[in-house]
C-alpha cells in the first residue's frame, strides 16, 4: 500500500538490482568481464527472460570483500 502511494508522487524506490552493464560501469570492465563475473557466480542473480539482474547487495558485499 505504501509503495503505491509513493509511486503516486514520484518517489521511485531505491534499486535493489544492476543491470550487467552497471555493474560493468561501476567497476571500470568491460561487459564481456562483467558477465563472466556473473557466470563465475560471485553475485545472486535473477534471471527474467533473457535478461540478467544483479542482486545490489550480494554485488556490494563481494565488492567489499575485494583487496585493491
Amino acid at each position: 500500500m505504501c509503495q503505491a502511494k509513493d509511486n503516486e508522487q514520484g518517489h521511485v524506490p531505491d534499486k535493489r538490482t544492476y543491470t550487467v552493464e552497471e555493474i560493468a560501469e561501476l567497476l571500470g570492465i568491460g561487459r564481456t568481464s562483467a558477465y563472466a563475473l556473473v557466470k563465475e557466480g560471485h553475485f545472486k542473480v535473477v534471471r527474467i527472460g533473457n535478461a540478467i539482474r544483479v542482486s545490489k547487495r550480494s554485488f556490494d558485499a563481494w565488492l567489499d570483500e575485494q583487496t585493491f
